[in-house]
């Protein structure tokens, strides 16, 4: 499955969503590809290999991640 990045999606979650995955379970299309878990919480930002979709974690980076 591949998107054009220039058209990909931007999700902000929050902390409630970590351990974050794609897809989200309440995306309509959370069967679309694999579920892949991505390390948002070093830098904020994780964009998912499959579909393109960039997760920013809302307050930015989580304080005291390793």
């Amino acid at each position: 499955m591949s998107q054009d990045l220039h058209s990909a999606r931007v999700v902000e979650v929050t902390d409630q969503d970590l351990p974050l995955h794609c897809p989200l379970p309440t995306e309509p299309v959370w069967n679309a590809h694999p579920r892949v878990f991505l390390p948002i919480e070093a830098t904020g930002e994780a964009r998912c290999p499959y579909c393109g979709t960039l997760y920013r974690l809302k307050g930015g980076p989580v304080a005291g991640h390793h």
